[in-house]
């Protein structure tokens, strides 16, 4: 792992600049070479450590220059003691290192029925894939831990119900090149790969990441490339997948470049999950590259404050310092951070990693998502709960991402009560009413101005 440099630094979470960074010439999907076998327990199968004895706190808890969590260190040592700092460190490992089958789960989790039904019927759905890593932050016998429902799989999501679709935003009807979707009239999502290093089992593009149907080569990534050229109103692209960040930096520098090459693109936006799901991406090598392409921006995905470790916030700090502004796309998801307690705990770690709160999405009707999705009502609760009550940089937009292809509708507490004569009547955060004049059309005596 990079060095934690001393106190005095000015950040909590930067690197030492002589550390040598990993080699950039990689597949999108390293391959299995440096994977271990897992270690056996030392303790049988059957015989489950209680959860709390991996004891787990918020980064803000720890001494300045801790490096990773109580609960990280001791999976470590009791599923991969054969695997070195730098191993354990390197972003190639820990992708080679996925766990990705019933058996290598249920040596480190005590599986729930749901769970060992559907890791042995997965079949041709989304797939099963969690980095050692993330796998050393969930709860071991507790099928209900927040980070462990988001990326351990259950028999729910094989049950469709009405109103689901595999492609419920019509991405595929938008799509006028293989990989590109042009929704909204200025921007346009460029998929870059299908390829994730942990695959969260409520993803909008379940239908297609993992399986390996949009692979970044280079005359689709051209195409998409020429469809902007030609379409000079587009003046943002996003970068998404997959997740764009698992690509080696010289196939990622030269989209980047090909899309600055064109004089109407003015911004380029970035959507990843990497800096909560393996930090340890962000390399001295990486942020140095991306930092010569601004303005570029990075949307990331923190779901739960059990995310916000101080790898995580290592790695938002390198890329906050590189100049790169960093916002935060959270999923409403119930029994997760359905709770305004929990909202308000996830985005005041945030805004203490540089990560500005941005959207609070409805979880969108994909196929086998029911025993995810709140009611609207729930959103509205918590944006309810934090307007007032916390700092407006923490309180994201809630916001539904239409069927169809509708595009993203914001959604508000009705805080206007309704008008008395020539005045608005508003309601705040504490169910106050207060009257604000709101004459249609005022006008000035003649001449005062003169």
């Amino acid at each position: 792992m990079h060095e934690i440099m001393q106190e005095s630094s000015t950040s909590e979470f930067l690197i030492e600049e002589n550390e040598e960074p990993p080699s950039s010439e990689e597949p999108e999907e390293p391959p299995s070479r440096g994977a271990l076998h897992l270690q056996q327990p030392s303790i049988p199968p059957f015989v489950i450590t209680p959860a709390h004895s991996f004891p787990i706190a918020p980064f803000v808890q720890l001494r300045r220059s801790a490096r990773t969590t109580p609960r990280t260190r001791a999976f470590r040592r009791r599923f991969y003691p054969q695997a070195t700092d730098s191993q354990w460190n390197d972003w190639h490992w820990q992708i080679a290192n996925r766990i990705r089958t019933l058996g290598q789960a249920e040596m480190m989790l005590h599986l729930s029925p749901p769970e060992r039904d559907a890791l042995v019927h997965l079949g041709t759905s989304l797939p099963f894939g969690v980095t050692p890593y993330y796998m050393s932050l969930l709860s071991i016998d507790n099928p209900l831990d927040p980070l462990r429902r988001c990326v351990i799989p259950t028999v729910h999501e094989q049950m469709t119900f009405p109103g689901e679709a595999d492609d419920p935003l019509g991405e595929d009807a938008q799509s006028p090149v293989p990989g590109l979707v042009h929704r909204y009239p200025d921007r346009v999502l460029f998929l870059l790969s299908d390829f994730c290093s942990t695959y969260c089992r409520y993803c909008t593009r379940s239908r297609m990441v993992g399986h390996g149907s949009l692979t970044p080569q280079r005359d689709r990534l051209e195409a998409a490339m020429a469809y902007i050229r030609g379409t000079p109103r587009v003046r943002d692209v996003l970068l998404s997948g997959g997740d764009p960040l698992t690509m080696g930096e010289e196939k990622l520098e030269w989209i980047l470049k090909g899309l600055r090459s064109i004089p109407h693109v003015e911004i380029v936006r970035i959507g990843t999950k990497v800096p909560a799901v393996l930090p340890q991406r962000i390399t001295p090598a990486l942020v140095r590259m991306l930092r010569k392409y601004h303005p570029l921006w990075i949307s990331v995905h923190f779901t739960h404050p059990d995310e916000c470790t101080p790898e995580s916030a290592k790695a938002c700090a390198m890329l906050a310092d590189a100049g790169i502004p960093l916002g935060s796309q959270t999923v409403l998801l119930k029994g997760i951070n359905d709770r305004v307690e929990t909202m308000t705990e996830l985005v005041h770690h945030l805004l203490k990693m540089r990560v500005r709160p941005y959207y609070l999405y409805q979880c969108d009707p994909i196929s086998g998502s029911a025993h995810f999705r709140t009611p609207v009502e729930k959103g509205l609760e918590i944006i309810r709960g934090l307007r007032g009550f916390t700092s407006g940089y923490a309180v994201p937009t809630y916001v539904i991402d239409a069927p169809g292809g509708g595009g993203k509708v914001p959604l508000m507490p009705d805080y206007v009560a309704g008008r008395q004569g020539d005045a608005l009547l508003l309601r705040n955060y504490e169910e106050k009413f207060f009257s604000y004049p709101d004459v249609a059309d005022v006008s000035c005596p003649q001449g005062l101005y003169q």
